[in-house]
This record gives structure tokens, C-alpha cells and sequence, in this order.
């Protein structure tokens, strides 16, 4: 078996809108493709062998146990190799539970679907699983453990650590979506203009100086005594002999500490001699040059949290030991510890794994112990000095437990040291007792606590404090989103954007838009291209500045990588026709019209889906939809619209020479289309459908009528505003059009126009894209000769895997066979081919250049427009 593709998916996609982070493998399943797997001796016992946490993998039978039923009776590889991915990625961490598996039109090929926590992970199970089932199907011996360890490491390296996957869980709760703007805990929550970012519980709203207040120690210390707050008496040392000055004055046992330190790195505590003091400071100089010298306060460990000014949280926490039994050595009680289904490596679960490292051996040894040690029956081992949960240590909530006087202490704190999200480290022997009654002391202030401990304690009650972070960040009624309008469709999609742009910026918005040639921020272009995919839709919701989004969004972002949102407010599916059938598997007019309709599967409950009643394919994409839903329609008496508005529903239709709106029983005329400069006196019939669907977007955006109607008539078509979207120049003696089109409904659309003309000899400039099928070059041919009195075909500069006779020969075939009179000129150049039909064009002649490169060919048609002015001016 071998993996032909595959694709990452990262938002609502072809294969799910429901689960939008997926892997897309298409798998050659090779000598397998006709063999099952109760065709195999063993496959059953060895599967079940080597993952017996399959049993709670229901699969199609919808029960426990249900994957494995399907084995035994018999399944295909490609649906063994699915659970396999999935199942590796819950053994290390990441647990992930849907998967599909699809036929193609290969009969040896499958497409395997499976989710994903984390992109890097999902590619290398996908791999891992391959080999794992190859090594199955033979009967090989396989070091699973050796995946599973990679897993873990990817996990550490890219997965949200607890208190970020906190914040995230709460704030998606709330239809606050987020944008991982890095590889590590770097987020934003919200679009455009109303986004806030954390990383981990550093936010936005985090004071620089309260962070480095935080960070010097020695600082904070002062700051808190001459607030009144009991700190332990100490002092900062630079050298081994102003450690014995210290000392003397402190007396014994003391801590040491990196005077910059953070998560108790090299940090030792009650040391009793000055040997041990030395080994501290040592050990504290690796992370800080100045070390911190305190008095030891005997009592237990507590972290209180507050957020916004307010205490929300206190847990007990306690460091990594062992309770001796008389029978087993430390090493076996440390074993038996971390075989407890709550400890993983790092983040992976409530609790972390111990680990046996230089200071757990340099701590027993202190004590005079080894980690071959017996301890007696109920004798308690600390195996670290600090009770850093990410160390080994557990935690008891105590929230309810902290006196009043602690709870006005912690937020007095926070409060000093001016820090939104606060931890502050306490030793006491109870903390439900007044501080300066324990003799007790505050031993750090921590910007950026973890909240591990209070989310998952190990006892006691788990505190939701990811709650009063988003309700700080945004306050409730305050918004998280920007308005989004996606508009996708085979034809019309980036005049209808550019519209809705131009409506929206003259609401006073500040509008991010996205076309196929380029990404706008406030009218700026700021990326040149074909940016309709994810990254380009991430880049306008990314930008701080902007307030409302319009995104074009093709096919091929759709099936390459998925939307760069999970919800919009209204969207837009012009029409469905031929165009790249054939490509990623997409073969046919309904295959297509599914990969269109992720659009309107995805507006939000309270949104729109607007979909064209004329079409087919558009109009079925209503049936199902979460979401309300609009239609416009070239025909106000389309039985389609005509049920649809007895229903109450919403319409925009083309009647009577008017854009109108059909709401209820009532009609609303919005403008006469001879006025919209769009629909160049009503002559461009394809652009009126467009404006029919920006109508309706501005509509139930709640723009008044008239600003609709301000906004139809000053968004003038021209290659400034509307780049290789119908640019009509027109010389003395002819006209030429400059035009985008590329595909057969495209150009029939134009030939329409052309139609509506009073011209003498009509001249198309054409050419084939290299991605479709011959049967598509061949139908472009035909509608090029219904419309041309003479073609000239040029070539794409790149010509996508196919030969320049793949491409010219099926377009020159369907002119011939359609109509034998048309003139054929072959003309690979496209600036020469335009050249050529401008030097000899006919008086009353018009010729339409169909272009790849929109600049290039304006260019040349605006400077032949200059000469020829010129020889007017002259003559």
C-alpha cells in the first residue's frame, strides 16, 4: 500500500463541515485492494493484540466493540489503517474520534478520512499507520512504542498546554472563535478589529512592568513588605562568599532560588548546612546569575489565583513522594505511582509523570537513601523540592477553605504588582487562617500561573478559571466576531466581492476583502494573486484594523486545505458550471456543487445562505441548511421564488427592469438596472445576477435602500475597480473587452453581452487552461465559434502538464466542427495575440481578449489606446 496524497485539513471542507480538522489521505491500496482482513490467518488477533484500546471503537456497528466485529467479519485496509491513525494519536494524548473511509473511481484506491488535534501529529500517524498495518498484514513484529514516543514529543512541542486549551475551550464556548497565530500558545481570540490575544495566561491586557515586577524577585519582596505583607526575610547574592555573609545573618535552613527562575527550576529548599547551600546556589546559577538567599518557612505550599482583581481560585499543592509499604524499593513505588491513568508525560493528563533525575538523587541521598531504598509501611519520600505540578507534584483544591483576610491579601497583591492574572505562592500551615496569624509568608508573585492545578486538581473540586479571563477580555455584550460574507460560485464570485466591498466601505467600514487577484485591506492591495483560500481569509480576520470581511472562496482552497473560518454570516453561491472537472477527484457538476455548498453549510444559525433560484445544483444546496435562507432569481414569476416568498421568505429578483426585493407580500425596488454603470446599460445580464446576490447581502446586512442604491451607482466597472472583469475600452473605430473568463459558462456569458451589440466583426482571443479535460477545450471551441467571427488562440504561459497540441487542437476541433466559417489564427504569445488583433482591427469590429495576465493585457490595450489618440490628434 502507498499514500498518492495527502492533505491537511484545518477548516469546514468537501469531506465535513461538522468536523473541520481532518486528515485527507488517498491511499493506493496496491495488493490489497481486493483482499479483506478476515481473509488473513491472525489479522483479528494480532490487531486486537497490538491495540486493545480498540475495543471502544464503535465504527459503523454503533457499539462497543464494534470496529473489531467488522475486522473479524471482514473490512477493508484502508479502514484499518483509518482506526489505526486515530488510535495512536489517543495513545499519546490526543484523543481523536471521527473517521471516514471513501471509494474513488480507482478501484485500487481509497480516500481515508481521519480527525486530528494537532496537524503534525495527524501527518505522522498517517505514516505510522501505514506501516503498522503493513507490518500486520505480514506478520512482522513492529516497535510501536517508538511511534508513540514521536507522537508524544509532537504533542509536547505544538499542543495547547492546559491553560491555553482552557482559555481556547471557554472562549469557543462562548462563539468566540481563535486563530493560532504560532506553533506554540501564541492566540487570538476574536476577528478583525475586536481580537485580543494570550499566550498561555499572559494576555493583551498584561502590563509589561507588572511582568518584570514579577520576574525580579528580590523587587516584588520589597514591594510586598512595604505593603504590610508578610515575605520571608532574605537576600540576592552574586558569589559563594556573600552566600556565607547571608547565611549568618539568616541563620538556617534557608532556600535558594534563581533570582529570574520560574516552575521551581533551580530552586532547592530547607537546606540545613553550608555544603548543601553551596550545591544550591550552584544549582541556582544555572538559570540566573543573581541568587536569591530566604529564610525557610516550615508549612504547606498553596497557589492562589487572581484574575481581574479578583481572587478565583487556591489549591494545596503538594511535591512528587512516595508512601513507603516495607516491601517495595523507591524505584518500584515511583513505577507503581506513575502507572496511575491520570499521570502522562508533560501536559498529556492531570498529572505528570516523576521522573528520577539529578535532584531527586541529590534529595534521597541527603536523606540517606537510594532509589533501591525499602521504606517502612506509611513513611512519606519527597522526591522534589518544589510542588510544581509539571514536576511530578499533585494538588488539592482548597477554594472554599481561604479566610477572608488571605482572599483581601491576594488581591491587594495583584494590585501591587499590577498584574491581570496572578498566581501567588504562600506557605502556611493552614490557609484557613488569617496569614499573620500562621507565621507564614507570600514566597513568589508568578505573571503567566498555570492553571493546571485549579482546572484539574487532584483533589477536590475543579475551578472553571478560564471563565473570568474571557469574561475580562470581553466583557459580556461586548463583540468577539466581525460580519463575514463569503461568496463562492464558478462564475460571477469576484465582481459579486468586489460589490459587497464597495457597499460595505460605503457603510464606513473598514472592509478586508478577498479576490482572485489579490487580498484588500481598506481598498489597499496588500498581497498580489489568487488569494481565496484559507491563509488569505486568516490574513483579513488576522488584521487588527478591519471590521468586516467579504472573502471570495474558490474550489481549490475548499479541497486543498478548507475554509480559514468556521462560521459566516451570510453566504454566497453565484451559480455552479464546468470548470476543473477532473481535478482532486472532482468529476462531475454535483461533486462540484457539494464542494461549493460547504459555503452556505457553514453561515451561522442567524445567518443567510443566498442562493440562486435559476440554478439547479445552487437551489438544492437550501435543502438541510441550519441557517436561513435568501434566493435571487433572474425571473420575479419563478415558481422557486414565488413559493419561497408565500413562505415568508426573502428574495431578490430582476423585474421590470428593477432590482427588486420580495420580502412577505411586499416588493422593494431598489434601482432601475439601465442606472447601474455594472450592467452597462443593462446589456451584461450575468452582472445583474451579480448585483441581485450584493443586494441581498446588503439587505440583510440592514444598509437602508438608498445607501444600496448610492453603492450599485458609483461602483463603476473599470480595470482600477473591477480588474479583468468586463474593462470596455472603446478606440474611434472599435471596441475591445478585457476580461477574466476562462471557462465555457464564462464565455457564454459574455457572448450573451457581445449579442446585445450593434458590431460588424466580432474577434475572441482564447485560450485553454492546461488543468481541464480535452472534452472541456473541445466545448470551449464550440462556444467560441457561436459567438466569433474570428479566434485567435493563444497559451497560458504555464501550461499545467499538458503539451501546447493537448490544448490547441480539441479548442481548434470544436470551432470546426460547429462553424467551418470562422477564421482561426494560432498565436501562442498572448501579448503578440493581442497585438495582432488590435493593429488589425476592423472599423465596427469588437474584439474580446479572454486574458491570464489581467495587468499585462490593460497595459497593452491602454497604451495602443494612447497611440492611437495620438495619430487622431495628429491627423
Amino acid at each position: 500500500m502507498k499514500i498518492v496524497d495527502l492533505r491537511v485539513m484545518r477548516g469546514p471542507n468537501y469531506w465535513s463541515v461538522k468536523h473541520p480538522k481532518i486528515i485527507v489521505l488517498k491511499l493506493d491500496l496496491e495488493e490489497q485492494s481486493n483482499v479483506l482482513t478476515n481473509q488473513l490467518p491472525n489479522f483479528y488477533h494480532r490487531l486486537r493484540k497490538m491495540f486493545p484500546g480498540m475495543l471502544s471503537h464503535r465504527s459503523s456497528e454503533g457499539v462497543e466493540g464494534g470496529f473489531f466485529k467488522t475486522v473479524e467479519e471482514g473490512t477493508t485496509f484502508g479502514h484499518v489503517l483509518q482506526h489505526v491513525a486515530l488510535e495512536l494519536q489517543t495513545l499519546a494524548g490526543m484523543d481523536s474520534g471521527f473517521g471516514r473511509c471513501y471509494p474513488t473511481r480507482n478501484d485500487n484506491e481509497v480516500y481515508v478520512i481521519f480527525s486530528y488535534q494537532e496537524e503534525r501529529a495527524g501527518e505522522y500517524a498517517a505514516y505510522a499507520a501505514l506501516r503498522i498495518t503493513e507490518s500486520l498484514i505480514k506478520g512482522e513484529k513492529y516497535k510501536l512504542w517508538d511511534d508513540l514516543e514521536r507522537l508524544h514529543e509532537i504533542r509536547e512541542d505544538e499542543y495547547f498546554g492546559p491553560s491555553t486549551y482552557a482559555i481556547v475551550t471557554e472562549a469557543v464556548s462562548r462563539g468566540i472563535p481563535y486563530i493560532r497565530l504560532d506553533r506554540y500558545s501564541l492566540i487570538q481570540l476574536g476577528y478583525g478589529k475586536y481580537q485580543k490575544r494570550i499566550q498561555a495566561t499572559l494576555t493583551c491586557r498584561t502590563a509589561c512592568f507588572a511582568v518584570e515586577i514579577a520576574g525580579d524577585k528580590n523587587a516584588t519582596k520589597e514591594m510586598l513588605s512595604d505593603a504590610g505583607i508578610p515575605v520571608p526575610k532574605g537576600t540576592t547574592v552574586y558569589t559563594q562568599e556573600e552566600l556565607r555573609r547571608a547565611i549568618t545573618w539568616l541563620g538556617f535552613p534557608v532556600v535558594t532560588k534563581p533570582l529570574d527562575g520560574h516552575h521551581g527550576k533551580g530552586a532547592t529548599i530547607n537546606i540545613m548546612n553550608l555544603n548543601d547551600a553551596k550545591k544550591g546556589f550552584l544549582e541556582a546559577r544555572k538559570y540566573s546569575q543573581a541568587v536569591m538567599v530566604e529564610q525557610y518557612i516550615t508549612g504547606f505550599d498553596f497557589r492562589l489565583l487572581v484574575i481581574n482583581g479578583k481572587f478565583v481560585a487556591a489549591a494545596k499543592r503538594t511535591p512528587a513522594m512516595v508512601i513507603g509499604d516495607g516491601v517495595s524499593t523507591i524505584k518500584q513505588l515511583i513505577d507503581k505511582e506513575n502507572n496511575d491513568p491520570r499521570r502522562g508525560i508533560g501536559h498529556e493528563k492531570v498529572l505528570t509523570r516523576i521522573k528520577i533525575d539529578k535532584h531527586t538523587q541529590a534529595l534521597l541521598k541527603s536523606n540517606e537513601l537510594t532509589t533501591q531504598s525499602v521504606i517502612p509501611e506509611g513513611q512519606e519520600v519527597y522526591l522534589k523540592s518544589t510542588a510544581n505540578i509539571s514536576t511530578g507534584g499533585t494538588a488539592t483544591d482548597v477554594t472554599d477553605l481561604v479566610d477572608p483576610y488571605n482572599i483581601l491579601m491576594a488581591e491587594r497583591i495583584a494590585g501591587i504588582v499590577g498584574l491581570d492574572i496572578c498566581g501567588i505562592d504562600v506557605m502556611t500551615s493552614d490557609i484557613a487562617i488569617p496569614l499573620n496569624e500562621t507565621r507564614g509568608a507570600v514566597l513568589e508573585v508568578n505573571a503567566a500561573p498555570g492553571f493546571r492545578m485549579h482546572i484539574s486538581p487532584t483533589f477536590g473540586l475543579p475551578r472553571n478559571v478560564a471563565e473570568p479571563v474571557i469574561d475580562m477580555l470581553f466583557p459580556r455584550g461586548q463583540p468577539a466576531r466581525i460580519p463575514i460574507i463569503a461568496v463562492t460560485g464558478t462564475n460571477g464570485k469576484t465582481t459579486t466581492t468586489r460589490l459587497i466591498a464597495h457597499m460595505v466601505k460605503h457603510k464606513g467600514y473598514q472592509v478586508g476583502y478577498t479576490t482572485t487577484d489579490g487580498i484588500y485591506i481598506q481598498d489597499k492591495l496588500l498581497e498580489k494573486g489568487d488569494t481565496t483560500g484559507s491563509y488569505s481569509a486568516e490574513f483579513v480576520l488576522k488584521d487588527p484594523t478591519v471590521n468586516f470581511a467579504v472573502l471570495e472562496c474558490a474550489r481549490g482552497g475548499l479541497l486543498r486545505s478548507g475554509l480559514g473560518f468556521q462560521q459566516c454570516d451570510i453566504g454566497i453561491v453565484t451559480n455552479v458550471s464546468s470548470d476543473h472537472l477532473g481535478l482532486r477527484d472532482i468529476h462531475t457538476l454535483e461533486e462540484l456543487a457539494q464542494v461549493k455548498a460547504v459555503i452556505p453549510k457553514s453561515v451561522s444559525p442567524d445567518g443567510y445562505a443566498v442562493l440562486n433560484a435559476d440554478d439547479d445544483l445552487v437551489y438544492a444546496m437550501a435543502e438541510g441548511l441550519n441557517c436561513k435562507v435568501a434566493f435571487f432569481s433572474m425571473d420575479e414569476n419563478n415558481p422557486r421564488i414565488l413559493k419561497h416568498i408565500a413562505k415568508g421568505g426573502l428574495a431578490a429578483v430582476f423585474e421590470n427592469g428593477y432590482i427588486s426585493i420580495f420580502k412577505n407580500s411586499y416588493k422593494l425596488r431598489v434601482d432601475r438596472v439601465g442606472d447601474v454603470p455594472l450592467t452597462f446599460g443593462g446589456r451584461a445580464r450575468f452582472n445583474i445576477e451579480n448585483i441581485l446576490a450584493a443586494t441581498l447581502a446588503g439587505y440583510i446586512s440592514h444598509f437602508d435602500i438608498e445607501d444600496i442604491k448610492t453603492s450599485l451607482r458609483t461602483f463603476i466597472p473599470s480595470p482600477a475597480k473591477t480588474p479583468g472583469r468586463m474593462n470596455l475600452f472603446k478606440f474611434p473605430n472599435f471596441e475591445v473587452l478585457v476580461d477574466y473568463a476562462h471557462n465555457v459558462g464564462g464565455l457564454k456569458a459574455i457572448g450573451q453581452f457581445i449579442d446585445s451589440l450593434e458590431v460588424n466583426h466580432k474577434v475572441g482571443i482564447i485560450a485553454g487552461v492546461g488543468d481541464r479535460r480535452t472534452e472541456d477545450f473541445y466545448e470551449l471551441g464550440q462556444a467560441a465559434a457561436h459567438i466569433f467571427d474570428e479566434v485567435i488562440i493563444r497559451l497560458d504561459s504555464d501550461l499545467r502538464g499538458k503539451t501546447a497540441e493537448e490544448i490547441t487542437q480539441p479548442l481548434i476541433k470544436g470551432i470546426e466542427d460547429t462553424n467551418k466559417e470562422v477564421k482561426i489564427e494560432l498565436i501562442p504569445e498572448e501579448m503578440r495575440a493581442i497585438a495582432y488583433a488590435l493593429e488589425r482591427a476592423e472599423p465596427g469590429s469588437f474584439i474580446a481578449i479572454f486574458t491570464e495576465d489581467v495587468s499585462d493585457s490593460v497595459k497593452m490595450v491602454e497604451h495602443f489606446k494612447v497611440i492611437q489618440d495620438r495619430k487622431i490628434l495628429v491627423d
